[in-house]
């Protein structure tokens, strides 16, 4: 079927939209910043006014600027948004509350009726799939947290006492559909803001993460995927949920295929937004530098920290930046100066202790689930970096590969909508057309000795000596966002 498919990516910092072909290449895209969350409270963080909208709007008109083909052939939209936030409606449709981002501490409890004219409480993807299409529908795929959903049947649980444990009534949630249903046509109003055809499908697809491991490639087998965001995770997939009480070192996310399951192991909050936090820390010198150079400032950095070698002479770093709500404790560490580092080994054992960090995580979830890698897919902007790459393969020790389009949330959208519009006959064909893998990593044998004689007698450990410092600070020093 030829035309175009809109994704739709919506972020913990941007809303993106991509317009691609059926075969899943970008014919062009529009992207909008997210506002500053607002924190009037401690453990309290919120969207501002109606920012998810607002920015789909203008990324989407955008994208539909530069779109060199004629809208009509446009043949329908696959929505993702950001997964693990609370969204409080109107019978209107309309915010009762602002958006509870994931990083809301009352997102870990059952829902509490604090707020007036609450008439629907749901998740971002559903408040969205109702400013979209006026219907009260949401993917089954996008619950993940405090929720009475039942992970096997793909439907609101029908046990009474769940529904009471979660506080939240029937009549209260959105219908559930599977990744890849059709959710509803763009409502007149809908369109006009967005500058598309009233009609136009909406198609469902799941929470952010799943729906980045379907625009990343098949993880069947011995391949797992490094999703790296805001929040960095890895998932291998399987064919069965595994409850909480059975698994220790990850949890069972619904995928983007109906039916199938990601194991996702722990992972590292405001991931990415380190580096960004190390890179904007080192000041104004770094875009000068990499002005006269001709490099964009991630591409000089990593060029600078290409040259400090594997371990950053002793320096490490605990990516500890924003603390779980089990660990209120927990911060950030570097430990092991002395007069030969600079902020480029800063930078570089930022790398570093994500990749190791990682490894760790996902070598406890593959040893619960008794499986050897063989390969890894890394996704996100961060896998633009070779270095960042080579980090990944020489830490994890086996061939690191990405995919051309490594924003592979927007692609994962497309695959669900091309599926759900009848383009291909099921995701594996839609994969096997639309995700093209990009150059593969090999682990360098001497850097992959020295981060394993650096995990497995220090860095592993390190953290058993750190955390009852942070325990006698918090007192102190308290929370920090």
């Amino acid at each position: 079927m030829a035309g175009y498919i809109i994704g739709v990516d919506g972020g913990s910092q941007s809303t993106k939209v991509v317009i691609f072909d059926t075969e899943g290449r970008v014919v062009a895209e529009g992207k909008k910043e997210l506002r500053p969350n607002l924190l009037p409270a401690p453990g309290v963080v919120l969207h501002p006014d109606d920012d998810l909208w607002d920015t789909l709007v203008v990324a989407c008109r955008e994208a539909l600027s530069r779109f060199p083909g004629r809208i009509p052939e446009i043949l329908g939209m696959g929505l993702c948004t950001i997964r693990c936030c609370r969204t409080l409606l109107k019978a209107d449709g309309r915010l009762a509350y602002p958006v509870m981002s994931w990083m809301d501490l009352r997102l870990s409890r059952p829902y509490e009726p604090e707020y007036p004219d609450v008439r629907y409480v749901t998740t971002t993807s559903g408040y969205l799939t109702h400013r979209l299409t006026g219907r009260t529908k949401d993917t089954a795929a996008n619950y993940e947290g405090a929720w009475p959903i039942d992970k096997v049947a793909w439907q609101w649980s029908a046990d009474p006492a769940v529904l009471k444990h979660y506080n939240v009534p029937r009549d209260m949630l959105f219908d559930l559909v599977n990744p890849g249903d059709v959710l509803g046509g763009l409502t007149p109003e809908a369109a006009e803001a967005l500058g598309l055809p009233a009609g136009l499908p909406v198609v469902a697809t799941a929470n952010d993460k799943a729906v980045e491991a379907l625009g990343s490639g098949s993880l069947s087998g011995p391949v797992a995927l490094v999703s790296l965001g805001t929040y960095i995770t890895s998932m291998i997939e399987g064919p069965d949920f595994i409850p909480e009480n059975r698994a220790e070192n990850f949890f069972t996310n619904l995928a983007s295929r109906p039916g199938r399951y990601l194991y996702e192991s722990w992972g590292i909050r405001r991931g990415m937004s380190t580096v960004s936090w190390m890179r904007e820390l080192m000041g104004g010198d770094v875009p000068r530098e990499a002005e006269a150079a001709g490099l964009s400032p991630e591409d000089y950095l990593n060029r600078q920290a290409e040259a400090v070698p594997a371990g950053c002479g002793g320096l490490m770093t605990i990516p500890d930046w924003l603390a779980s709500p089990a660990t209120p404790f927990k911060r950030g560490v570097m430990i092991g100066f002395d007069g030969r580092h600079t902020g480029v080994h800063m930078y570089r054992s930022i790398l570093e202790a994500i990749a190791l960090t990682m490894y760790n995580h996902n070598q406890a979830m593959c040893r619960e689930r008794n499986l050897a890698l063989e390969r890894l897919i890394v996704s996100g902007g961060g896998s633009n970096g070779d270095l960042f790459m080579q980090i990944f393969a020489d830490v994890f020790g086996i061939p690191a590969g990405r995919n051309l389009i490594n924003g592979a949330v927007s692609l994962g959208s497309a695959i669900c909508a091309a599926v759900g519009l009848g383009v291909y006959k099921n995701f594996d064909e839609a994969m096997a057309v639309m995700v093209r893998p990009r150059d593969v990593f090999r682990p360098v044998a001497e850097n992959t000795k020295t981060y394993r004689a650096i995990n497995d007698g220090i860095y592993r450990e390190l953290t058993g000596f750190t955390d009852p410092i942070l325990q006698k600070a918090f007192p102190i020093f308290g929370r920090g966002h």
